[in-house]
């Protein structure tokens, strides 16, 4: 059997070295914005349907039910900080907010690989097309006299392909990143929202809870 060659692109190859590291970028990048994809899918971070459930039931002043299943970091961290409401209110707001930052940070995971390749990949497209124009305009010196207007047009296009290339990776990448960074956003916002909702709804009901000596008239006149 033959050996199998790799055909590549003429004009990838006269992108020199600097197209496989843009080629190697975009890899990671594409890669990076599928695995933000499905675990969007997966933990859908807008949603706070079972969070708002749990708000609904305790402005009503019932005790809510048993929540389904929990995918939403909003609907984890609400459900999760009601379960803390017993711990005194200092603890309570540490806690909650611990819980918030760890659920906002298993989110972020990714972002700052699209955020360098996004920054990154123009300036190294550039950089190829620096190295290109000097190794052309290095040509046109040494054929001296005998000038060949080819030579130096040949040179820059080739020495241009780079720059394109780095913007092709960049583009779409910056722009998964402001996507990803967006929906991110919206998630902490409405666990902002929906926290500081929980608070107002837990003091009120601490403050209607009545007091041991109003729930044991023994106790009262215990002392």
């Amino acid at each position: 059997m033959p050996p199998i060659s790799l055909h590549l692109p003429d004009w990838f190859v006269s992108g020199g070295a600097t197209m496989w590291v843009l080629a190697f970028m975009s890899v990671i990048a594409l890669a990076t914005l599928i695995s933000k994809i499905l675990q969007f899918a997966r933990v859908r971070p807008g949603n706070a349907r079972q969070a708002d459930r749990l708000l609904d039931a305790l402005a009503k002043g019932q005790q809510p039910g048993k929540p389904g299943k929990l995918t939403s970091p909003i609907d984890q961290v609400v459900w999760q900080c009601w379960q803390n409401s017993k711990l005194e209110e200092a603890a309570w707001q540490e806690e909650s907010l611990r819980l918030a930052r760890s659920s906002l940070d298993n989110l972020r995971g990714g972002l700052r690989i699209l955020e360098v390749i996004s920054a990154v990949a123009p300036l190294l497209g550039l950089l190829g097309t620096v190295f290109g124009m000097i190794g052309a305009f290095q040509a046109l010196e040494t054929a001296g006299s005998q000038v060949d207007p080819s030579i130096l047009s040949g040179g820059i296009w080739e020495a241009l392909l780079t720059t394109a290339a780095g913007l092709t990776v960049a583009i779409p990448t910056l722009a998964a990143f402001h996507w990803a960074d967006r929906s991110l956003e919206l998630c902490r916002e409405k666990m902002q929202d929906r926290l500081s909702r929980l608070k107002v709804l837990r003091n009120n009901h601490a403050e209607s809870e009545p007091l041991e000596e109003d729930r044991d008239p023994s106790v009262a006149h215990a002392y």
